[in-house]
Order: structure tokens, then sequence, then C-alpha cells
């Protein structure tokens, strides 16, 4: 499961990591990248709202299969830089965000519930372990090659894991009911047993405000940074080093929830830390320092970027024993309203304003509400 998904997150965060290529090479405004991602979100939202039966009846091992190949058409289809294969891309790289629900099916099955924050934290260690080889291969393959090779070698590396996972599978999928069916009313089923329950509805809040910020930081952080003067490497480099902190930061949120502090403590507190990282990286300008402009990024990446395993755990925990995919899957669908809505926000602060500071403080704003929300109801 953390290799699968360390795949998955490299394949969906390259586009953005090689994203000043893909613009000089197709002559592209830069808040193509947050429509781009925009579009990811909206399929990744309907992926993960109708995963639930899908995963009951072919098993957690098969569909993170799917996921991959699913991720691996999109990446290839980019290369083609048309208008319409950049929006096929798009949504057919959303179909890798069912790769969480599906973990989190297996993973809640199998492990102790006192240990589900810090295990979930582990296994979220994949996302950002990807993100750090997309910031480090990324620019450097399109720098020796060309971004649509980059594109073809990561669609190539999905194909590949998802037969390595095979042999796996009897093992892993023993639970799948082949009777079960798939309906179009599991959506609103999902939804319902989501906002029924006051606990699920707060985290699917904060889901839609932390993935939010997340896609914004991962879309344009890089794009940014070579606005103030960084090299595309340069700032590719920046921003794996800062992901770096989330492989660390995850599994400390995770360890600190499992019985030291409460979850949802932990969580108002990485609220209010990304809301404020996200409010300094907007001040940074051309003059600011590299150590500055690197600690900024280290602490939204320890805080916007290492949410994931105290949240799904939670909502693991709240979930019903037979819902917990469908129902992890719910919550993460508000997740991905949050990466649609705010990359978009962005993209349009953007366009008017032509400042991308303007954007990362508005898009740190849902978070901090969040936070105050999570600290009323410790």
């Amino acid at each position: 499961m953390f290799l699968q998904q360390t795949f998955v997150a490299m394949g969906r965060a390259l586009p953005a990591v090689i994203a000043p290529a893909i613009i000089m090479d197709l002559r592209l405004d830069a808040y193509w990248v947050g429509i781009y991602f925009a579009l990811t979100a909206a399929s990744s939202l309907v992926h993960q709202l109708g995963c639930g039966s899908f995963i009951v009846r072919y098993g957690a091992l098969r569909v993170s299969q799917i996921s991959l190949v699913l991720l691996a058409a999109g990446t290839a289809l980019m290369a083609l830089g048309s208008p319409l294969a950049l929006a096929l891309s798009a949504i057919l790289a959303g179909g890798g965000s069912v790769s969480t629900p599906a973990s989190s099916h297996l993973l809640s099955r199998v492990s102790s519930a006192r240990y589900l924050p810090l295990v979930f934290s582990i296994k979220q260690t994949a996302v950002p372990a990807g993100l750090l080889l997309a910031g480090l291969l990324g620019p450097q393959l399109t720098e020796w090659t060309d971004w649509r090779v980059t594109m073809l070698l990561a669609a190539a590396a999905c194909v590949v894991f998802a037969l390595m996972l095979q042999p796996l599978r009897k093992t892993f999928d023993a639970d799948r009911v082949p009777t079960r069916a798939f309906r179009m009313s599991d959506f609103k089923a999902t939804l319902i047993a989501v906002l029924a329950t006051p606990s699920l509805r707060i985290f699917s809040f904060a889901c839609l405000a932390f993935n939010g910020l997340q896609t914004v930081f991962t879309a344009y952080f890089v794009v940014y940074l070579t606005t103030i003067g960084y090299t595309p490497v340069a700032a590719g480099f920046v921003f794996s080093m800062a992901v770096a902190i989330a492989v660390p930061g995850r599994i400390f949120w995770g360890w600190l929830g499992s019985g030291y502090v409460s979850p949802n403590t932990v969580m108002a507190g990485l609220s209010f830390g990304m809301a404020g990282s996200s409010a300094f990286l907007a001040l940074c300008g051309p003059g600011w320092p590299a150590l500055a402009v690197g600690l900024i990024a280290c602490v939204l990446s320890a805080t916007a970027l290492s949410w994931h395993g105290v949240l799904l755990s939670e909502t693991a925990r709240a979930a019903p024993e037979d819902m917990r995919g469908g129902v992890t899957g719910g919550v993460l669908s508000f997740g991905q309203v949050g990466a649609l809505a705010l990359p978009l926000a962005y993209s349009g602060l953007l366009d008017l304003t032509g400042s991308h500071g303007i954007g990362f403080i508005v898009c740190g704003l849902p978070a901090l509400l969040v936070g105050v929300q999570l600290m009323r109801q410790r």
C-alpha cells in the first residue's frame, strides 16, 4: 500500500513540478495549472464518492491496481499536448484518487484501533515520498530529455507496479463480496452517511480546507518560486526538500494523536499552522534569503501536507464497519471539492491581480476557520 500510494502521488504531482517546461513549450498561461488540477479534483470527487461498492465487490488491492492504470493512462495522454488530451489526462488522472479509500479499507481491517492514527500516518507518508521523487526526478529528467518523455516514463512505472501487485491479490482481497452491485444510489447513501454524523461532518469540511490548500501548494509552489528568481531545477529542489519534512511530520502527528493528544486538538493545531505559514509564504519576494523561503515552505509542508493520517484514522474509526472504504471516500470527496475550488480561486486571483501572494493568503483562510471550529468541539 505504501509503494502503491507513492507511485500515485508521484504521477499526480508531476504536471505541477514540471509545469514551467510545459507552460513554455505549449505557450500556456500560468493559471492553466489551476484549471488542470481543478479538473483532476472534479474527477477525483466522482471516483471517491462512488468507489465504496467497487472496493467491496472487487477488493481493495484490485481497486488499487485500477487506480494505477487510470493514472498511467492520464499521464501518457498528457504527453500529446493538445487541449483535448490535457482535459482527458486530468479526468483519467483523477481515477488515481481511489487508492486512498482502498488502502484505508484494508488497513482499518487489520490494524489495532488504538494505533490507527499512527498506522494511517505511516501509510500516508507515501504521498510526500511520491512528491519528493517527483520534485527530484521530474525537473532533472525534463532537463535531460523532454517533459513528454518524463510523463511517459511515469506512466510506464505505474503500469509495471500495478502488474507487480497481482500476486498479492488472493491474500489482500479475501474479504471481497463478488455479489455486491454498484448502484447510482450509492453516491447519495455515502453522502448521507457522512453528513448525518457530526464528527464525520466536521472531518469532511476539514478535508475540504486541508486538501484544497495542499493542492494549491503542490500546483503553484514551483511556478511561484520561478517568478521570484529561482530556476526550475532549483525550485524543484526546494519543493522536494520541503515535502521531505512531511514524511516525519505525518508520523509525528500520528504518534501524537495515538494517545498523547486528542486527534481533534492535533488537527486544530495543524489548521492554524497551515493558515499562518501560507500567509508568510505570500510575503516572500526576490530579496528573501533562500533559507527563509525554505523554512516557511517546510512549515507549510509539515502542516498542509501532513494531516492525512490523523484525519483518515478518525474517519475510519467513526464509520460503520462495513462502510469504511465508502465513507472514507465520501469524506475525501469533500477534499476534492476543496482541490477543485481553491486552485480555481487561486487561478482567478492570479489572473485578476497578477499576484501569487494574494492567492496563498485567501486559500489559507478556510483552514483557519476549521481550526476555530475544531477547538470549539474539543
